[in-house]
């Protein structure tokens, strides 16, 4: 367990360094010079001059990536161009709303899909499993922000069950978490319904497996051998998908906060690309790619602990 582990945290930090001088590299060669987007058409050639050597956009790109990545290991993430202030403080209070509406989302993904991909499998083919079959359909085929548009029109406008103006932690936890509870719904439910199918899918497949046929000879009811011994199994894939499915809650959660006005990282990450301001962009984009590695490493070892079976290599 201890080799595995070391190889997991390995491969895990040599893919966080891809994805930084993926980062770092594209936002280098794109069209645009943020000192040019920052200072205005207004500026002379002495302060873009003087802007770019402060900011050490004058060095070839390896020098800068070298000092990004040294200054980056430290927890220093830089200096915003625009704003004139560090990263950290720009985007630490918007990575709160942004990580809080992930994992609302995360926990609504498994209270939804598990309950209901259990009752499907456990009579397959019956009227419950084929509505939950066709509503799953539909949830899958409706895009995140279109899914938020709608939901905001049903609970928002329809049935008043809250005002679509961001209310902040300050104002009150319960009724920030209960505003955020309605974008996080709408991220949510498409994942909701892979997760139903797959579940389903793997139970019926166990289902079939011998032991459970020696469950059934030991007395064991369908229902107590769904719960005693196909569960356990049935679930490693499923926590394999929902560790994948980490990114598309991030990115997802960017688009949705858009349509409910979270003021989140999909805000600033969206306004700093339009103003090339490149220090924001890449700490944001390394910063959800960790979370995203991070959540497959311990996925990782959770489907490990889960199934002994599986091979520690």
């Amino acid at each position: 367990m201890g080799k595995t582990l070391l190889k997991r945290l390995g491969l895990l930090l040599g893919t966080l360094l891809l994805v930084s001088v993926l980062a770092f590299a594209a936002f280098s060669v794109v069209p645009g010079d943020p000192a040019a987007s920052v200072l205005g058409s207004e500026a002379t050639q002495e302060q873009i001059d003087a802007f770019r050597a402060r900011n050490g956009l004058d060095l070839p790109v390896w020098q800068r990536y070298g000092r990004w990545l040294a200054a980056f290991a430290a927890g220093d993430f830089g200096r915003s161009y625009k704003y004139d202030m560090t990263v950290a403080q720009l985007i630490g209070p918007k990575a709160g709303a942004t990580l809080t509406l992930a994992a609302l989302a995360f926990a609504l993904i498994a209270a939804i899909s598990l309950p209901l991909g259990l009752i499907a499998a456990r009579r397959p083919g019956g009227a419950v499993d084929r509505a939950v079959t066709v509503l799953a359909q539909v949830a899958m085929s409706v895009p995140n922000f279109v899914m938020g548009i709608a939901l905001m029109f049903l609970f928002a406008l329809v049935l008043r069950w809250f005002r679509p103006e961001y209310v902040p932690p300050e104002e009150g936890l319960a009724a920030h978490l209960r505003f955020m509870l309605y974008p996080a719904l709408a991220i949510a439910l498409p994942k909701s319904a892979m997760t139903v199918k797959l579940l389903r899918g793997s139970i019926l497949g166990e289902l079939d497996q011998d032991y459970i046929r020696t469950a059934y000879s030991k007395g064991n009811s369908r229902g107590s051998a769904l719960r005693r011994h196909v569960l356990r199994n049935a679930m490693i894939p499923v926590v394999t998908f929902l560790a994948m499915a980490i990114g598309d809650i991030m990115a997802g959660s960017i688009v949705v906060e858009q349509v409910f006005g979270v003021p989140g990282l999909g805000r600033i990450l969206i306004s700093s690309i339009g103003n090339r301001d490149y220090p924001v962009v890449q700490a944001i984009v390394v910063l959800l790619a960790a979370a995203v590695v991070g959540c497959n490493f311990l996925a990782d070892l959770l489907y490990r602990v889960m199934d002994p079976r599986i091979e520690r290599t």
